[in-house]
């Protein structure tokens, strides 16, 4: 089911899909795509961007080059080929897609500004959901923190071992230092570029059953360890609205008020990506090769 339009900024908007099966969804962001495009060339129009928020069904998604030696395991989830850039993913329920429709000319982006936008907006709230709502359950959340990396796109959580570099509030944003043990991935990217406007996104692990990229190399890399937002931080998948109502007939703030919900990561997200689109956010230097 796809939402009205909500406006983010005078060139920017969203919309929301849920229970999406990923070919429709791929077709209408192509079709979406191809007309910006035309309206450009043919008219000199620069339509508003575009942020998909997706929930989509189960499915394995494997990139333009992908490899099918990357598939471990058939299963009855359906493999579609796709067109973006990158290996085999998986996307499914509890898990955040947002397809970046970008006219990346008319934003004075190259491809590169793109995609360090998209690592660093990631970088930017998961950090903040691991300092603010820490789960009780993950004492170590505090020195954890999510880095991009420049030899495999995405975002990655780093445990941070020397606890006395916590003590002198370094900046989560800053670089991991040598001390710093990845504990794998918990973002992914996938973009494709047509006449300067680029379609496909990102995929955020927030509270999805893992068990799913068992079955693949994800993103073709042997090993590589998935990672979800609620395994460090305290989450509820109910709506704000269910949290609202479930106050309401407690008639007390119920015991688990620090929860993040799926739709406050959500926002925190989009809200973050609407200030780089408007230019209020700027790239931070890239992490070294």
């Amino acid at each position: 089911m796809q939402n009205t339009a909500q406006p983010l900024n005078d060139m920017l908007v969203s919309k929301s899909l849920s229970a999406a099966d990923y070919v429709p969804t791929l077709d209408a962001m192509l079709s979406r795509t191809l007309a910006r495009i035309a309206l450009k060339k043919e008219q000199g129009l620069r339509t508003p961007d575009e942020l998909w928020i997706v929930d989509h069904n189960d499915v394995y998604t494997l990139g333009q080059a992908g490899k099918e030696e990357h598939i471990l395991q058939r299963t009855n989830t359906p493999i579609i080929k796709t067109d973006r850039g990158g290996q085999v993913t998986w996307h499914g329920h509890g898990q955040l897609v947002i397809y970046w429709l970008f006219d990346l000319e008319s934003l004075g982006w190259s491809v590169r500004n793109m995609v360090s936008h998209a690592e660093q907006a990631i970088e930017d709230v998961v950090n903040d959901c691991l300092k603010s709502h820490a789960s009780n359950s993950v004492n170590t959340s505090a020195d954890i923190s999510a880095h991009a990396r420049r030899d495999a796109p995405g975002v990655y959580l780093y445990s941070h071992l020397n606890t006395a570099s916590n003590d002198k509030a370094q900046p989560l944003t800053e670089l991991p230092t040598d001390d710093a043990i990845m504990l794998g991935k918990i973002a992914s990217l996938g973009f494709k570029i047509k006449h300067g406007f680029s379609y496909h996104g990102v995929a955020i692990n927030l509270d999805c059953d893992l068990s799913a990229f068992n079955a693949i190399n994800p993103c073709g890399y042997a090993g590589m360890q998935m990672l979800r937002l609620a395994d460090f931080v305290a989450m509820d998948r109910q709506t704000q609205d269910e949290q609202l109502a479930a106050q309401v007939a407690e008639k007390s703030m119920p015991a688990m008020t620090n929860c993040l919900s799926y739709e406050q990561v959500t926002k925190k997200l989009i809200d973050n990506i609407a200030k780089r689109h408007a230019g209020h956010i700027q790239l931070r230097a890239l992490a070294p090769k």
